[in-house]
Formats: C-alpha cells, sequence, structure tokens
C-alpha cells in the first residue's frame, strides 16, 4: 500500500469522442470506472472518485468539480482540495489497464518533486501521474485563468518524467496507457487486439 497517497479516479469528462459515457462502459463484465477503482484499492487505502455531478452507482467518496468545463485540471484541483494526504495519483476512468507495478514504480520516483508523469512515445501521461499537495496553487491559478491543459500546468512544476524504457519491466507492452477514447479503442481492448 502507498499510504502517504489518495488515488483520484478522473471520471467527469464529456466523452464526446465515444459518444456515452466512458466511465459506464463494460468491458470483460465490469464497468471501466469499476476495473480502475479495483486496480486502484490494491494500492491506496484511500479512493475517491473526481465527478462532475454526482454518481449514485459509486459507493466511493466523491468529489464534484468546482468549475464544470475545466476538464481534468478542475477535477485535480478539487481533488488536491479535498484530500488528507500529501499525494494524489490521478488516473482517468478510461484506463482500464493500468497495472500495480508501474504504479509502484512510479511512486518510488517521488522524492524531490511535485510530480511524476510518465512519457508513453513522447508524449506526457498526466493522467496516470502523482502531483503533490503543494501542485494545488498552480494548478488553480491555471484553472483560474482558463489555461486548462494539464500539459501547460507541467512547465510550472517540479516533474520527474520517467520514460518507457524505464517502465517496460513492469508493463512490456505499456497497456497501462492505453485509454478507451472512442468505440474503436474499446473494440480493439475486446478484441485483444492492445
Amino acid at each position: 500500500m502507498i499510504g502517504d497517497c489518495t488515488a483520484v479516479i478522473l471520471a467527469g469528462g464529456d466523452s464526446r469522442r465515444m459518444g456515452t459515457d466512458k466511465a459506464s462502459l463494460l468491458l470483460d463484465g465490469q464497468t471501466l470506472l469499476q476495473s480502475v477503482i479495483a486496480t486502484m484499492q490494491q494500492l491506496f487505502p484511500q479512493v475517491i472518485v473526481s465527478v462532475r455531478q454526482s454518481r449514485s452507482e459509486i459507493d466511493l467518496p466523491q468529489i464534484c468539480d468546482e468549475q464544470p468545463d475545466g476538464g481534468p485540471l478542475a477535477g485535480l484541483v478539487a481533488s488536491l482540495r479535498g484530500i488528507t494526504t500529501p499525494w494524489v495519483f490521478a488516473v482517468a476512468c478510461d484506463m482500464p489497464f493500468v497495472v500495480p507495478e508501474v504504479v509502484a514504480l512510479l511512486a518510488g520516483y517521488r522524492l524531490q518533486h511535485q510530480a511524476v508523469v510518465p512519457v508513453v512515445h513522447g508524449h506526457p501521461q498526466p493522467l496516470a501521474a502523482f502531483y503533490a499537495a503543494s501542485c494545488l496553487a498552480p494548478m488553480r491559478a491555471s484553472l483560474t485563468a482558463q489555461q486548462k491543459g494539464l500539459r501547460g500546468v507541467l512547465k510550472q512544476l517540479d516533474v520527474r518524467y520517467v520514460d518507457e524504457a524505464e517502465m517496460l519491466e513492469a508493463d512490456p507492452h505499456l497497456r497501462s496507457f492505453f485509454d478507451l477514447d472512442t468505440p474503436q479503442d474499446v473494440e480493439a481492448a475486446m478484441n485483444g487486439v492492445i
């Protein structure tokens, strides 16, 4: 267990490309959200779900975005305000293949940094990353300034980027970072293509 950290599952998105609520999509007999919750509960004593509006089907603590159109950044700001631990691990609800080994590996890089962010195929993955409570002020400032992108906020933080070569032993195919954004992604996941 990573006791000094709260897992925050971001489940407040529009799901525009999917055309339906991603959190409630079924894959292998459970919803995407249930799948991510199950993995996070193996790793963290506290798991919360960040939502735009309360979800009756969830029996975990929920934190509602203060700025409904603020995207993942709004979810992170609300979550960082609501936690009692010095760290959060933020993960999107559409990433059902995150493996505990990757999370544990990333957790080991937190010392002396404000954030630990994996980089896959040259792209930072801010929705499968650790953030210190000290990230709240710069994140809130960005949100207030209508700068909603997480990658822009990362430029203001002391970030330890973890490249894919470092993660391959924990997740040889890097499936942890496959997010289901479209119906085609879900079909690929169901057919074992990823």
